[in-house]
C-alpha cells in the first residue's frame, strides 16, 4: 500500500526515524488569532499520508476528533482505491474537530506548518508522491480562507522555510470519511514500519517544540481502581474474580489505557489460573518483556509498548502444542470488543481473524 523501505534491523529502523524527523521547524503563531462565535470548529489539513497527520492531532489538547479521509477532487464519491489512483483529484486529508476555548485555529495551523509535514514540498511527502499528498488546507468559508493565507503570507515574508511555502487553499466542497482500517492507523499499528520511520517521528517533535499543546495517550480519568493499580502499579487483581478470567466471547481484548489490540479469543485458553490465558498476543513483537524478581519469584513481565500498561506475565507452561506459552494476563489492564462490534469501535482491520 506505501513503498515501505525493507528494514534490515533495529539499528536501521532507529536511524530512519532519526532522519524522519529531521523537517521539523520551529514557525512562529500567527499575529492575529482567528475569532469565531460559537461552539465546535472545524478545519480540513492535508499533508502527505493521513497515518502521520491524524496522529499529530490526536496529540493536540483541545482537539475532539481527528478523522482520516478524503477531499478536493472532482469524483462524486471518494476511496483509497480511487484516490491512490491519482486520478481523482482528492487529497488525502485529516478532518480536525476542535474546542476554540481550548485551542484556536492559528495553534493548529502552527503545529501543521511546523512539525506535521513539510510544507514546501509540491505534491509529495516522504516516501510518498502524487497530488493526494499535497499540502492543502481545506476551507469552510471565506474566513477561515483569509486568515490561512495571511499565515502562509507571514511565514514566507519572514523566510522560515529555505523555500516557499507550497500549501494549497482550497473550498471544502465535501469530506469523505476514510475506510475504517485506516483510522487510529499509527495508534493501532505503532510497529509498523512506516510508522515508526516517518510517523512517530512527527508526535515526538509535537510533544518536544509544543509541550504545553501535547496530550498524551494516557486518560487515566476513565479508570477504576483496580484498573489504575494493575495498569501503573504494577499490581495483581485476585483470581476468578476479574471481569474476563471466564470469558468465551468472539473477539479482541485492548489496552484499557490506550486501546491498542492486545489479544484475541482465537488465542485464548482454560488455564485455571483465574486470570484470562493466552497462547500469543495478536502481534508478539509488539509487548514488551521485562524480568520481574518480585516477592521472591523470577518471572517475565509483559507490558504494553504504547501506554506502558502493566499487564501481567509470561510463563512456559501453556499448551505445548501451541508453542508453550501462557500469558497470564490482568482483566483489569484490558477491555473487551466483541466480534461483532469491530467495525464499529474501529478496529475493522481485525476481522479477519475470525474469518
Amino acid at each position: 500500500m506505501r513503498l515501505i523501505l525493507i528494514l534490515c534491523g533495529v539499528f536501521i529502523v532507529a536511524l530512519f526515524c532519526s532522519l524522519g524527523s529531521s523537517y521539523a521547524v520551529s514557525v512562529p503563531a500567527p499575529s492575529k488569532p482567528f475569532t469565531v462565535a460559537g461552539g465546535q470548529q472545524s478545519i480540513v489539513l492535508g499533508g502527505g499520508c493521513f497515518w502521520g497527520i491524524q496522529a499529530v492531532f490526536q496529540h493536540l489538547k483541545g482537539v475532539e476528533t481527528a478523522i482520516s479521509g478524503y477531499a478536493g477532487g472532482d469524483a462524486v464519491t471518494a476511496t483509497y482505491h480511487q484516490v491512490s489512483s491519482g486520478d481523482t483529484g482528492h487529497a488525502e486529508v485529516v478532518r480536525v474537530t476542535y474546542d476554540p476555548q481550548q485551542i484556536n485555529l492559528g495553534q493548529i495551523l502552527q503545529v501543521f506548518f511546523s512539525v506535521a509535514h513539510d510544507p514546501t514540498e509540491v505534491n509529495r511527502q516522504g516516501p510518498d508522491t502524487g497530488t493526494q499528498y499535497r499540502s492543502s488546507v481545506f476551507v469552510a468559508d471565506e474566513d477561515q480562507k483569509q486568515y490561512v493565507a495571511n499565515y502562509i503570507a507571514e511565514l514566507n515574508a519572514a523566510k522560515i522555510f529555505d523555500q516557499p511555502i507550497a500549501t494549497t487553499i482550497e473550498p471544502l466542497k465535501e469530506f469523505y470519511k476514510a475506510e475504517d482500517y485506516h483510522q487510529d492507523y499509527a495508534r493501532l499499528n505503532p510497529n509498523q514500519p512506516y510508522i515508526a520511520i516517518h510517523d512517530a517521528p512527527k508526535v515526538k517533535a509535537l510533544e518536544k517544540n509544543f509541550p504545553q499543546l501535547y496530550k498524551e495517550d494516557k486518560d487515566m480519568s476513565k479508570l477504576n481502581d483496580m484498573q489504575k493499580y494493575v495498569t501503573q502499579e504494577n499490581g495483581t487483581e485476585p483470581p476468578f474474580k476479574n471481569e474476563y478470567w471466564d470469558n468465551h466471547q468472539d473477539g479482541i481484548y485492548v489496552d484499557i489505557v490506550s486501546g491498542e489490540p492486545l489479544f484475541s479469543s482465537t488465542d485464548k485458553f482454560d488455564s485455571g489460573s483465574g486470570w484470562p490465558s493466552f497462547t500469543q498476543p495478536i502481534q508478539r513483537q509488539k509487548l514488551i518483556e521485562n524480568t520481574d524478581i518480585s516477592h521472591g519469584m523470577k518471572r517475565m513481565e509483559v507490558r504494553s509498548p504504547k501506554a506502558n500498561s502493566h499487564l501481567g506475565h509470561v510463563f512456559d507452561d501453556g499448551p505445548r502444542d501451541k508453542g508453550g506459552l501462557r500469558y497470564c494476563i490482568n482483566s483489569a489492564s484490558l477491555r473487551f470488543i466483541p466480534k461483532a462490534d469491530l467495525e464499529k469501535e474501529g478496529y475493522g482491520a481485525y476481522v479477519s481473524l475470525f474469518q
